[in-house]
C-alpha cells in the first residue's frame, strides 16, 4: 500500500479533501494506515531530532540527473541503467514508500521485513523491491505534499491537484513550500548516499524551469516511446494502480480521455523545457534504441552530458540487460477506432518524433507490442534542445 507511509497529518488530509468517501471493502486498509500513519509522524519527529541539523547543512554538491519522460516510455529502465553507476544512487522503493524516517529504519526494515515489499510491480510484472530505484513523486506524496498521484487513492473522485503537475498557477508560498520539501528530501539522500541522484519521476517533465530554479547545472534525459504503445500502457498502468491502491472500486469513467489530455499536456512542457536547457546538459533518446543497444545508447548519453566513467559501468550494465534478456513487455490490440483517435489527438507528437501513423492490423494479426528494432530515425525537426534547433540531433 503506497499510501502507508504517510505521516498523519497528510493521510488525515487526503481522507478529507475526498469526503472520507472510501469503500467499506478497505475500511481494514484505512484503519491500518491510520495507525501507523501516527507512528511514522513520531519517528519524522526523531529523525529530525538526530539529523536535523546535519541534513540541514549538507549541500546537494553533485548537479543532479533528472529523467523526463511520459509514463509507460521507458523511465525506469533508464533509472536502473544510470542507478548501476556506483557514482550514482537513485532514491530506493523503501526511501520514497518511508520517506519520513528511512535514515533511522531503512537497514532494519529491508534486512527483517523484506515481504512487505512487492516482489514484481503491478502493471508490468517488472521486478520490485525495496532497494530498486523508485519515483520520488511517491515519496513527495508521503511528506504531505498535494501531487497528481493522490488520484490513485480516489479514482472515482475529479482528478487531484492537476496544477502540480507542472507547478504553475499555485500561489508563491504553497511553491515555495514544494521546494523546501522536495529539496530537504534530496538532502536526506545525499546525506545518507553522498553520490549524484537520478531522478526519475513523469510528473518532472513538466517542472523542468523549477528543477532549473532548484539545480542549475542540472543533467536532464528525456526518453520517448511509441505512442501507439504508450496509450493502452498507461490506461493500464492507472487501472494496475487504482486496483491495487485504491480507496474505491474504480469505475474507470474518463480514464481514457484523462490519457489522451495529459499526454499533450506533457509533451507540450517537454518543449517547452527543452529550450531552458543548455545543450550539453539534455540528451534524448527513445525507448526502441535503447533496447535495441542499450550500449550504445548509454555509452553516448554519458559522452554527451560529460559523465565520464563509463567503461567503470559497462560490465554491470551488460550483466543487467544479459540477466533480464527474458522479460517480456505487455502486448495490446488496439481498435480501429482507438488507433484513429490517438492519430488525431496525438499527431504532432507522432510526427515529431518520427513514429509513423499505423495503419490498422490484418484481421487475426498479432497484438501490438513495443518494435524490437528501432524505427526510422526522427526527421530533421527534432533536437535535444529547441535551442538548438538547427544542430543534429542527438536522439
Amino acid at each position: 500500500m503506497i499510501w502507508a507511509g504517510s505521516g498523519f497529518p497528510a493521510w488525515i488530509r487526503l481522507l478529507a479533501r475526498n469526503g472520507f468517501r472510501i469503500h467499506w471493502t478497505v475500511l481494514h486498509v484505512v484503519t491500518y494506515v491510520t495507525i501507523v500513519s501516527l507512528g511514522h509522524t513520531l519517528l519524522r519527529g526523531l529523525q529530525n531530532l538526530v539529523y536535523g541539523r546535519r541534513i540541514a547543512n549538507t549541500p546537494i554538491d553533485q548537479p543532479p540527473i533528472f529523467i523526463l519522460g511520459h509514463w509507460r516510455t521507458g523511465t525506469t529502465l533508464l533509472h536502473e541503467f544510470l542507478a548501476l553507476d556506483e557514482r550514482h544512487v537513485g532514491p530506493s522503493t523503501y526511501e520514497c514508500m518511508e520517506p519520513n524516517h528511512f535514515l533511522l529504519t531503512e537497514g532494519l526494515v529491508s534486512r527483517w521485513m523484506p515481504f512487505f515489499s512487492l516482489s514484481v510491480r503491478p502493471m508490468d510484472n517488472m521486478a520490485a523491491g525495496f532497494d530498486r530505484p523508485q519515483e520520488d513523486e511517491f515519496a513527495l506524496c508521503n511528506l504531505g505534499l498535494p501531487s497528481p498521484y493522490l488520484t490513485v487513492a480516489f479514482p472515482n473522485n475529479p482528478p487531484q491537484y492537476e496544477e502540480y503537475l507542472d507547478l504553475e498557477g499555485i500561489p508563491p508560498r504553497a511553491l515555495a513550500r514544494w521546494k523546501r520539501v522536495f529539496r530537504r528530501f534530496l538532502q536526506e539522500l545525499t546525506y545518507k548516499h553522498h553520490k549524484r541522484l537520478v531522478l526519475k519521476s513523469p510528473t518532472h517533465s513538466c517542472r523542468v524551469k523549477t528543477l532549473l530554479e532548484l539545480f542549475p547545472d542540472a543533467r536532464f534525459v528525456h526518453i520517448v516511446r511509441d505512442p501507439y504503445v504508450v496509450f493502452p500502457s498507461t490506461v493500464n498502468l492507472w487501472k494496475s494502480l487504482y486496483i491495487t491502491f485504491g480507496l474505491q472500486r474504480p469505475t474507470f469513467q474518463g480514464l481514457e480521455e484523462h490519457v489522451y489530455k495529459t499526454f499533450n499536456r506533457v509533451y507540450d512542457k517537454i518543449e517547452e523545457g527543452k529550450g531552458l536547457i543548455d545543450f550539453d546538459r539534455f540528451y534524448e533518446l527513445r525507448y526502441e534504441d535503447l533496447v535495441g543497444d542499450p550500449v550504445g545508447q548509454m555509452a553516448t548519453l554519458y559522452d554527451h552530458l560529460g559523465l565520464g566513467g563509463f567503461e567503470q559501468v559497462l560490465p554491470k550494465l551488460q550483466a543487467h540487460v544479459a540477466n533480464n534478456a527474458g522479460y517480456k513487455t505487455n502486448r495490446y490490440q488496439l481498435g480501429d477506432e482507438q488507433r484513429a483517435e490517438i492519430t488525431r489527438r496525438w499527431g504532432s507528437v507522432i510526427r515529431l518524433y518520427g513514429y509513423e501513423p499505423q495503419p490498422a492490423p490484418a484481421p487475426n494479426a498479432p497484438a501490438a507490442a513495443a518494435p524490437t528494432q528501432a524505427p526510422p530515425r526522427p526527421t530533421a525537426s527534432v533536437r535535444t534542445s529547441a535551442n538548438h534547433r538547427a544542430e543534429s540531433g542527438t536522439d
